[in-house]
Order: C-alpha cells, then sequence, then structure tokens
C-alpha cells in the first residue's frame, strides 16, 4: 500500500522484522504493534474509495471529474431519429376569435376566407366539488328508503380520492416534507390542507395496501430468484434496519429493530422460499436452506482495491475475467451452455489457485491462541474460494442476476428519504413509508404509474395484477 509514493507495507513489515530481531521489552514491543495497527487500519481506510469499496462516490476526497472532450455529433436531433412534439387537437377545450381590425385595412371588397389556427396548451388547477344526492322515499307507513352513497362517501363533506392521492404521492414518493405539501395545497389550489390530514392520508393508504402486502409476499416466495439487501434508517435518532425482498415485479419493504435473521424470521419470506437469493455475502442469508447468488459488483470493487492497493496480480485477472464473463453471459441470451459453462468453472479456478500461490495463508504463530489474522485480499480470494458456484450461478440460469443491483436500487430511495427528513419521527411513520413506496415501485415494475395507482388506491379500486391473486 502506497500514500503518496510512500510504500507504507514495505515500511511497516521492515518495522515488524526489526522488532523480531532488536532486545526490547515486552511492553514497548506490545505498544509499537499497537501503533502500526492504527497506522495500516487508518491507512486503508484512506485508500478506499467508491471503486474498490462499497462507498459512495460522494465520499470520494477529491475526486477527479472525468473532461468532457467535444462532442462527435453535432448539436441538436440526429439523423434517422425519431422525434416528438406537441401536435394540435381537433377537439380544442376553449376557442378565442381573434377579429381583423379593419381600420387597418387598405380600402377594397373582402370575402371571408376563414381562419388560421395555433393552439396554447395548458393546464387549470381549481377545485371541483361533487355533491351527491341519495334519493329518499317514504311509505305509506312513514318508513323511509334511502339510497346507497358511494363506498367512499363517508361523510357531510369530505376530501376526494384525487386530493388524497396528491398528498401521498407528494410525500411518499417525491418526498416533499409536509409543510410544503401544505404550501403547494393553499397557494395553488385553495385548500387549507392540515398536517393531521396528510398524515390521515398516508395512514388511510396503509391501511388499504395490506393487501398489497400479502400479495406481494406471496408472489416474492414462490419466485424463482429475488434480490435481498439490508440497509440502516433513523427512528427519532434510533437505528433500525430496513429489509428488502424484491425482483423484477415486486417489492417489499420491512424495518426491524434487528439487522440478522430474526428480523428474516419475523418477515417470514426467506424461511419459505426455495429459489435462489441473490445477496450480498451477509452471512445471515445463508441460514436459510436455498440456493445462493452472490453480488458481482461488490466482488469487483474489492478486487479492484487488491489490484491497485494490495498490489495482487491474481485480484486483477479475477476483475476481467468477471466482467468478461459477464458480457459473454448477455451475448449468449443469459445463460451458457454446459460446455461453456465447464471451460469458465475450470478458467476461475485456476485463476484462484495463482491467487493461492501469490497470496498464500499466513502460517499460525507458536505459541498464539485463536484464528491467524489474514489480509484482506486473503480473505477475499477464500470466499471466492469456497462459495464459487454461488459467484459463477448467473451464467448456468437465466432469471440469476450477475449484480444484486436490483435490491439496492429499490432501496436507493429511502436514503434519499433520510438525508431529506434527516430521519422518521416514530416507527408508525416508517412502516407507512415502506409499505406505500414498496407498493408505488411495484406498480411502476407492472406499468402503472403512481398517480393511476394511488386515485385508484383511493376509490376502491387496486391494479389488476394485485386484485389476481385474490
Amino acid at each position: 500500500m502506497k500514500l503518496k509514493n510512500f510504500d507504507l507495507t514495505e515500511t511497516v513489515n521492515k518495522i515488524r522484522r526489526q522488532l523480531e530481531e532488536e532486545n526490547i521489552s515486552s511492553s514497548l514491543k506490545s505498544l509499537i504493534e499497537i501503533l502500526l495497527f492504527i497506522v495500516v487500519q487508518m491507512t486503508e481506510r484512506l485508500s478506499l474509495n467508491s471503486k474498490n469499496s462499497s462507498k459512495p462516490p460522494s465520499s470520494d476526497i477529491n475526486r477527479n471529474k472525468k473532461k468532457k472532450g467535444k462532442p462527435k455529433r453535432k448539436p441538436g436531433g440526429q439523423p434517422g431519429r425519431v422525434g416528438t412534439q406537441l401536435k394540435p387537437v381537433n377537439d380544442p377545450d376553449e376557442v378565442k376569435i381573434i377579429k381583423i381590425n379593419k381600420k387597418n385595412l387598405p380600402k377594397d371588397s373582402y370575402t371571408d376566407g376563414g381562419y388560421e389556427t395555433r393552439q396554447v396548451m395548458d393546464f387549470i388547477i381549481s377545485t371541483n366539488i361533487t355533491e351527491y344526492r341519495a334519493e329518499v322515499l317514504i311509505n305509506s307507513k312513514g318508513k323511509r328508503y334511502v339510497a346507497d352513497f358511494p363506498s367512499f362517501v363517508k361523510r357531510p363533506i369530505q376530501y376526494g380520492p384525487k386530493i388524497k392521492a396528491n398528498s401521498v404521492y407528494m410525500s411518499q414518493f417525491q418526498l416533499i416534507p409536509y409543510a410544503r405539501i401544505q404550501d403547494y395545497f393553499s397557494e395553488q389550489i385553495g385548500i387549507n390542507l392540515s398536517p393531521g390530514s396528510i398524515f390521515n392520508f398516508n395512514q388511510e393508504a396503509y391501511e388499504v395496501l395490506s393487501m398489497f402486502e400479502k400479495a406481494a409476499k406471496e408472489n416474492l416466495i414462490n419466485s424463482h430468484c429475488i434480490n435481498v439487501d439490508e440497509t440502516s434508517i433513523n427512528i427519532n435518532g434510533k437505528r433500525l434496519w430496513l429489509h428488502t425482498a424484491c425482483n423484477d415485479k415486486w417489492t417489499y419493504f420491512y424495518p426491524h429493530q434487528k439487522r440478522g435473521s430474526e428480523a428474516m424470521d419475523e418477515i417470514n419470506i426467506l424461511p419459505q422460499f426455495k429459489g435462489v437469493l441473490c445477496h450480498d455475502h451477509w452471512k445471515a442469508y445463508y441460514k436459510y436452506k436455498c440456493k445462493h447468488s452472490l453480488c458481482n459488483s461488490h466482488h469487483l470493487r474489492e478486487l479492484e482495491w487488491c489490484a491497485t492497493e494490495d498490489k495482487q496480480k491474481w485480484a486483477e485477472k479475477m476483475r476481467v475475467f468477471l466482467t468478461k464473463l459477464n458480457g459473454k453471459v448477455i451475448s449468449a441470451g443469459g445463460k451458457l451452455s454446459s460446455q461453456q459453462s465447464t471451460y469458465y468453472h475450470r478458467r476461475y479456478k485456476k485463476l484462484l489457485e495463482e491467487g493461492d500461490q501469490e497470496c498464500p495463508s499466513p502460517d499460525p504463530k507458536k505459541g498464539k491462541r485463536g484464528r491467524v489474522k489474514k489480509s484482506k485480499s486473503r480473505n477475499l480470494l477464500e470466499r471466492l474460494m469456497n462459495f464459487r458456484y454461488d459467484v459463477l450461478r448467473f451464467m448456468d440460469d437465466a432469471e440469476v442476476p450477475f449484480t444484486n443491483n436490483q435490491g439496492e436500487n429499490d432501496l436507493r430511495m429511502t436514503k434519499v428519504q433520510q438525508k431529506i427528513s434527516g430521519c422518521f419521527r416514530s416507527e408508525e411513520g416508517a412502516y407507512i413509508f415502506c409499505r406505500i413506496r414498496a407498493y408505488l415501485i411495484t406498480c411502476r415494475k407492472h406499468g402503472v404509474g403512481a398517480t393511476e395507482a394511488l386515485e385508484g388506491l383511493f376509490s376502491g379500486k387496486l391494479p389488476n395484477f394485485i386484485k389476481h391473486r385474490f
């Protein structure tokens, strides 16, 4: 490991060799060892960035932004591009006739020549109050019969589905704070919406979506492959964990105080799942008796660190190998033939054997108990050895992805919510956010927009892909 052209690894090894040779007290030797350990750990932290670890690009110190060269293409639309533009409609909502000021015309006789038309597209924001009048009939004995109101009309005056949907959309999908939602309704629509009403709309959506949650869990349990991940969230200053299980059609979120198997057992998706579980090698996932597939994005970043910081040649070869193999699998339509699979398994094994020669396991020291400390490169090498079928499963199963990006992508906006709001004010708010957010992500995966999904929810009409399950 180098720091400003200073080879730290070689210097540390040199000092340790001197400690073995020099006749110094054991207490001083222990103190120097502790200081060396701290130096190595801090330097390793400095060497981590978004390319060789899971750190986000925003945390990179003095990151070099690539300069954009001169574009090869000319500005504007390119030849062969199918453009989109506004097109006039045949039935405009309003027509305004513009008369010619005849005083400005030269004296002559004129005949009617029709009109030239131009259209302006705009929208109108206004309230629309609908009064439902239920007919009342009274029989000869004075008994009253009243027609049934629609199921969602429960009070003498109430907010309609569009207002509720718009409020939940801004709060849970666009992550806008309550105060700004109030300003929007007051300034743009003229409705004085209280924070209590905004919360009640969110809570109503949460309660209605209990059916969606059951459908999501059932579909994920019966899927061939699902992605799982977890991330920390802040609830009123207390750290909890947000778990997700998802695939290309369904998303499920659940907040829990625990990160490991206790939370996963309570969620009760993984204990029943028998397909392929794609994850980032969090050990708790290996408790479950199903096939596993490891995220190779994590491997590529770790291999990058081993190659650049630890100068491991085998790591660079493995990084290139996995990257090219992914391209081969994509070109083959998502799955390699059994003959190709055997060939690449052998190449993978050979690279690991080279790594074992270059980065051998450390010998246990005499008189010391416990496990022998291994380098970061050695730990990665052993993981790739011990779980090689899980690393390469993506090339033998067309439904297994190369990475766990699906799970990470579904979780990403929850981190944005935390950056905007800082935390959830209560566990109830976290549960509401998770269920509604999972519903909207799932609807988008099925081609249903957020506005349509929310308006249908408050009108008592969930999308067909949910109703068909029950």
